[in-house]
Protein backbone atom coordinates (compact mmCIF):
# COMPACT_ATOMS: atom_id res chain seq x y z
CA UNK A 1 0.00 0.00 0.00
CA UNK A 2 3.02 2.06 0.97
CA UNK A 3 4.23 1.87 -3.02
CA UNK A 4 0.73 2.97 -3.92
CA UNK A 5 0.58 5.90 -2.01
CA UNK A 6 4.12 7.31 -2.39
CA UNK A 7 3.63 6.47 -6.96
CA UNK A 8 0.43 8.49 -6.46
CA UNK A 9 2.01 10.94 -3.82
CA UNK A 10 4.97 11.98 -6.85
CA UNK A 11 1.86 12.84 -9.14
CA UNK A 12 0.15 15.04 -6.37
CA UNK A 13 2.41 17.11 -5.76
CA UNK A 14 5.57 15.32 -4.40
CA UNK A 15 7.78 15.32 -7.75
CA UNK A 16 7.45 19.22 -7.26
CA UNK A 17 8.00 20.01 -3.91
CA UNK A 18 11.12 17.51 -4.09
CA UNK A 19 12.80 19.60 -6.78
CA UNK A 20 12.46 22.83 -5.01
CA UNK A 21 14.33 21.22 -2.25
CA UNK A 22 16.83 19.57 -4.64
CA UNK A 23 17.43 22.92 -6.05
CA UNK A 24 17.65 24.64 -2.52
CA UNK A 25 20.29 22.10 -1.63
CA UNK A 26 22.26 23.11 -4.92
CA UNK A 27 21.95 26.58 -4.36
CA UNK A 28 23.53 26.15 -0.78
CA UNK A 29 26.48 23.88 -1.86
CA UNK A 30 27.33 26.09 -4.65
CA UNK A 31 27.82 29.07 -1.65
CA UNK A 32 30.24 26.35 0.16
CA UNK A 33 29.26 28.17 3.37
CA UNK A 34 25.88 27.31 3.56
CA UNK A 35 26.31 23.57 2.99
CA UNK A 36 25.13 22.66 5.97
CA UNK A 37 21.60 24.09 4.68
CA UNK A 38 22.33 22.09 1.37
CA UNK A 39 23.01 18.56 4.04
CA UNK A 40 19.68 19.37 5.34
CA UNK A 41 17.37 20.03 2.03
CA UNK A 42 18.76 16.87 0.56
CA UNK A 43 17.30 15.35 3.74
CA UNK A 44 13.82 16.52 3.29
CA UNK A 45 14.11 16.12 -0.46
CA UNK A 46 14.42 12.51 -0.31
CA UNK A 47 11.66 12.53 2.21
CA UNK A 48 9.36 14.67 0.37
CA UNK A 49 10.22 12.15 -2.73
CA UNK A 50 9.09 9.13 -1.25
CA UNK A 51 7.50 9.92 2.49
CA UNK A 52 4.91 7.12 3.24
CA UNK A 53 6.78 4.52 5.51
CA UNK A 54 9.13 6.77 6.92
CA UNK A 55 8.79 8.98 9.82
CA UNK A 56 11.32 12.25 10.75
CA UNK A 57 12.13 11.47 14.73
CA UNK A 58 14.28 14.23 16.58
CA UNK A 59 18.11 13.41 16.60
CA UNK A 60 19.52 12.20 20.22
CA UNK A 61 22.60 14.00 20.99
CA UNK A 62 21.79 16.83 19.07
CA UNK A 63 23.78 20.05 19.83
CA UNK A 64 20.09 22.20 20.99
CA UNK A 65 21.85 25.66 20.76
CA UNK A 66 23.45 24.84 17.12
CA UNK A 67 20.41 23.09 15.71
CA UNK A 68 17.81 26.03 16.93
CA UNK A 69 20.70 28.56 15.13
CA UNK A 70 20.16 26.71 12.29
CA UNK A 71 16.60 26.21 12.41
CA UNK A 72 16.20 30.42 12.40
CA UNK A 73 18.31 30.63 9.75
CA UNK A 74 16.76 28.12 7.58
CA UNK A 75 13.10 29.47 8.17
CA UNK A 76 14.29 32.98 7.07
CA UNK A 77 16.02 31.82 4.02
CA UNK A 78 14.24 29.01 2.25
CA UNK A 79 11.81 27.29 4.99
CA UNK A 80 8.97 29.52 4.98
CA UNK A 81 8.98 29.47 0.92
CA UNK A 82 8.99 25.59 1.38
CA UNK A 83 6.99 25.34 3.70
CA UNK A 84 4.29 28.14 1.74
CA UNK A 85 4.80 25.27 -1.26
CA UNK A 86 3.36 22.27 0.84
CA UNK A 87 0.59 24.48 2.19
CA UNK A 88 -0.44 25.62 -1.37
CA UNK A 89 -0.34 21.68 -2.48
CA UNK A 90 -2.36 20.62 0.67
CA UNK A 91 -4.98 23.13 -0.34
CA UNK A 92 -4.67 22.21 -4.20
CA UNK A 93 -4.88 18.32 -2.80
CA UNK A 94 -7.83 18.77 -0.34
CA UNK A 95 -9.80 19.88 -2.97
CA UNK A 96 -10.11 16.43 -4.67
CA UNK A 97 -11.45 13.39 -2.55
CA UNK A 98 -8.91 11.20 -3.28
CA UNK A 99 -6.47 14.13 -2.32
CA UNK A 100 -7.29 14.23 1.50
CA UNK A 101 -4.29 12.04 2.95
CA UNK A 102 -2.31 13.80 0.47
CA UNK A 103 -3.05 17.07 1.34
CA UNK A 104 -2.59 15.96 5.47
CA UNK A 105 0.70 14.16 4.25
CA UNK A 106 1.84 18.01 2.84
CA UNK A 107 0.67 19.65 6.03
CA UNK A 108 2.84 17.48 7.99
CA UNK A 109 5.86 17.85 5.79
CA UNK A 110 5.48 21.57 6.15
CA UNK A 111 6.22 21.61 9.70
CA UNK A 112 8.89 19.41 8.85
CA UNK A 113 9.88 21.99 5.78
CA UNK A 114 10.13 24.50 9.05
CA UNK A 115 12.78 22.76 10.91
CA UNK A 116 14.75 20.35 9.59
CA UNK A 117 18.05 20.72 12.47
CA UNK A 118 18.01 18.39 14.82
CA UNK A 119 15.86 15.47 13.11
CA UNK A 120 16.54 12.83 11.38
CA UNK A 121 14.65 10.58 8.72
CA UNK A 122 14.02 6.92 9.13
CA UNK A 123 11.67 4.53 7.90
CA UNK A 124 9.05 3.68 10.69
CA UNK A 125 10.24 0.33 11.48
CA UNK A 126 13.60 1.25 12.27
CA UNK A 127 12.02 4.01 14.86
CA UNK A 128 9.85 1.58 16.27
CA UNK A 129 13.05 -1.02 16.80
CA UNK A 130 14.68 1.70 18.48
CA UNK A 131 11.86 2.19 20.77
CA UNK A 132 11.66 5.96 19.55
CA UNK A 133 7.72 7.30 19.03
CA UNK A 134 7.04 7.43 15.82
CA UNK A 135 4.37 10.36 15.93
CA UNK A 136 6.72 12.69 17.17
CA UNK A 137 6.51 16.15 16.00
CA UNK A 138 3.51 14.68 14.36
CA UNK A 139 5.91 13.88 10.97
CA UNK A 140 4.82 10.50 10.57
CA UNK A 141 3.62 9.72 7.35
CA UNK A 142 2.54 6.18 7.38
Amino acid sequence: MRLIGNVLWLVLGGLGLALAYFVAGLVSFILIVTIPFGVQAFKLASFTLWPFGRVMVRREGSSAPASAIGNVIWVLVVGIWLSLGHLVAAFLNAITIIGIPFAVAHLKLAGAALTPFGNTVMSIEDARNQGLAVSLGGQQLD
